[in-house]
Protein backbone atom coordinates (compact mmCIF):
# COMPACT_ATOMS: atom_id res chain seq x y z
CA UNK A 1 0.00 0.00 0.00
CA UNK A 2 2.49 2.33 0.76
CA UNK A 3 4.42 2.06 -3.06
CA UNK A 4 0.62 2.52 -4.00
CA UNK A 5 0.48 5.76 -2.56
CA UNK A 6 4.31 7.07 -3.20
CA UNK A 7 3.33 5.99 -6.83
CA UNK A 8 -0.05 8.21 -6.44
CA UNK A 9 1.86 11.59 -4.46
CA UNK A 10 4.79 11.40 -7.57
CA UNK A 11 1.57 11.52 -10.06
CA UNK A 12 -0.06 14.67 -8.67
CA UNK A 13 3.48 16.25 -8.55
CA UNK A 14 3.56 15.60 -11.99
CA UNK A 15 0.61 16.66 -12.53
CA UNK A 16 1.25 20.06 -10.65
CA UNK A 17 4.34 20.76 -12.41
CA UNK A 18 2.69 20.00 -15.77
CA UNK A 19 0.05 22.53 -14.87
CA UNK A 20 2.19 25.20 -13.48
CA UNK A 21 4.00 24.69 -16.48
CA UNK A 22 1.13 24.97 -18.77
CA UNK A 23 -0.82 28.04 -17.24
CA UNK A 24 3.41 30.06 -17.63
CA UNK A 25 3.53 28.94 -21.35
CA UNK A 26 0.18 30.02 -21.77
CA UNK A 27 0.86 33.66 -20.50
CA UNK A 28 3.81 33.76 -22.41
CA UNK A 29 1.64 33.46 -25.44
CA UNK A 30 -1.03 35.44 -24.25
CA UNK A 31 1.79 38.72 -24.04
CA UNK A 32 3.25 37.36 -27.00
CA UNK A 33 -0.17 38.09 -28.75
CA UNK A 34 -1.12 41.24 -27.58
CA UNK A 35 2.64 42.27 -28.44
CA UNK A 36 1.79 41.37 -31.73
CA UNK A 37 -1.83 42.83 -31.96
CA UNK A 38 -0.10 46.25 -31.17
CA UNK A 39 2.56 45.75 -33.77
CA UNK A 40 -0.16 45.02 -36.24
CA UNK A 41 -2.38 48.23 -34.83
CA UNK A 42 0.68 50.63 -35.20
CA UNK A 43 1.81 48.68 -38.65
CA UNK A 44 -2.18 49.56 -39.64
CA UNK A 45 -2.17 52.93 -38.46
CA UNK A 46 1.43 53.55 -40.71
CA UNK A 47 -0.01 51.76 -43.67
CA UNK A 48 -2.85 54.37 -43.99
CA UNK A 49 -0.60 57.39 -43.24
CA UNK A 50 1.31 56.58 -46.33
CA UNK A 51 -1.28 56.00 -48.14
CA UNK A 52 -2.54 59.53 -47.45
CA UNK A 53 0.65 60.66 -48.04
CA UNK A 54 0.48 59.03 -51.49
CA UNK A 55 -2.64 60.30 -52.59
CA UNK A 56 -1.39 63.63 -51.29
CA UNK A 57 1.78 63.38 -53.32
CA UNK A 58 -0.03 62.45 -56.47
CA UNK A 59 -2.37 65.21 -57.38
CA UNK A 60 -2.47 66.04 -61.09
CA UNK A 61 -1.71 69.57 -60.62
CA UNK A 62 1.38 68.69 -58.04
CA UNK A 63 2.52 66.27 -60.62
CA UNK A 64 2.25 68.89 -63.19
CA UNK A 65 4.10 71.47 -61.25
CA UNK A 66 6.83 68.63 -60.96
CA UNK A 67 6.89 68.19 -64.36
CA UNK A 68 7.81 71.95 -65.39
CA UNK A 69 9.77 72.77 -62.36
CA UNK A 70 12.07 69.75 -62.00
CA UNK A 71 11.63 68.14 -65.52
CA UNK A 72 11.55 71.23 -67.48
CA UNK A 73 8.41 70.03 -69.70
CA UNK A 74 6.10 71.81 -71.56
CA UNK A 75 2.49 71.36 -72.35
CA UNK A 76 1.78 70.22 -75.52
CA UNK A 77 0.30 72.61 -78.28
CA UNK A 78 -0.74 71.65 -82.16
CA UNK A 79 2.42 74.06 -83.10
CA UNK A 80 4.70 71.54 -81.62
CA UNK A 81 3.38 68.40 -82.21
CA UNK A 82 4.75 65.87 -84.92
CA UNK A 83 2.41 63.10 -86.04
CA UNK A 84 4.07 60.38 -87.27
CA UNK A 85 2.88 57.77 -89.90
CA UNK A 86 3.70 54.31 -89.63
CA UNK A 87 6.40 54.40 -92.59
CA UNK A 88 8.35 56.32 -90.51
CA UNK A 89 7.96 60.03 -91.96
CA UNK A 90 6.92 63.15 -90.64
CA UNK A 91 3.00 64.78 -90.99
CA UNK A 92 4.00 68.58 -90.98
CA UNK A 93 1.65 70.31 -88.00
CA UNK A 94 -1.19 72.46 -88.81
CA UNK A 95 -1.33 75.46 -87.50
CA UNK A 96 -4.44 77.42 -87.15
CA UNK A 97 -4.42 81.00 -88.47
CA UNK A 98 -4.28 83.73 -85.91
CA UNK A 99 -8.16 85.44 -85.67
CA UNK A 100 -8.56 88.62 -87.65
CA UNK A 101 -8.07 91.67 -85.69
CA UNK A 102 -10.99 94.03 -85.59
CA UNK A 103 -10.77 97.60 -86.92
CA UNK A 104 -10.27 100.04 -84.63
CA UNK A 105 -7.09 99.30 -82.82
CA UNK A 106 -7.95 95.82 -81.69
CA UNK A 107 -10.11 96.50 -78.56
CA UNK A 108 -14.34 96.76 -78.78
CA UNK A 109 -16.27 98.24 -76.28
CA UNK A 110 -20.14 97.88 -76.14
CA UNK A 111 -22.17 100.67 -76.01
CA UNK A 112 -24.17 101.36 -72.84
CA UNK A 113 -28.08 101.27 -73.02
Amino acid sequence: MARFNLLLLIAVLATALLLVHTQYRSRQLFTEMERVNAETHRLEVEFDRLQVDKRAQATPLRVEKLAKEQLKMATTTPAITLYVRQDGSVIPAVVSPAPPVPAGGGATTKKGH
